[in-house]
């Protein structure tokens, strides 16, 4: 009996501890590693097993309704809000994805990306775009829903 119930509180202590885990998809603040400083609000989410982020809102001051105005063809002078800047990213296990559209409005350059949560906070996402073997790597915090 006492070995039962010991099995009964290690399998309620394990499917607890499971779904606390927190998901890669929600809305995440973009923070520029270069300034510091925040620039947008965007939602990170799942379609067919594939990964897509959408920028939800710009909250850098001043650029709230930017345009793409350094892009060419349909996205010349297109709001940046709504754009989707992460296209068809796949996970690669252990909660790491890679995809080949890591969009950056900006300077109207795609980057190949690989995005994962830090293992020592959770609510931090890691956004590392490539361009050849050069890589620079953001941390995206997480947004109350």
């Amino acid at each position: 009996m006492l070995l039962k119930s010991k099995l009964v509180v290690l399998f309620v202590l394990l499917t607890c501890s499971t779904g606390f885990g927190q998901s890669i998809f929600g809305k995440w603040k973009t923070i520029d590693d270069r300034t510091g400083k925040p620039k947008a609000i965007i939602k990170i989410y799942e379609k067919n097993d594939l990964m897509y982020g959408e920028v939800l809102k710009i909250v850098e001051k001043g650029k709230e309704n930017s345009r793409c105005t350094k892009c060419d063809g349909d996205l010349k002078d297109e709001p940046v809000v709504g754009m989707t800047i992460i296209d068809g990213a796949k996970h690669k296990g252990d909660g790491v994805y890679k995809g080949n559209t890591l969009f950056d409005p900006e300077q109207a350059m795609t980057f190949r990306c690989k995005i994962w949560l830090n293992p020592d906070n959770s609510n931090e996402l890691k956004v590392r775009g490539y361009l050849a073997f050069i890589y620079r790597t953001q941390t995206w915090v997480r947004v109350d829903e």
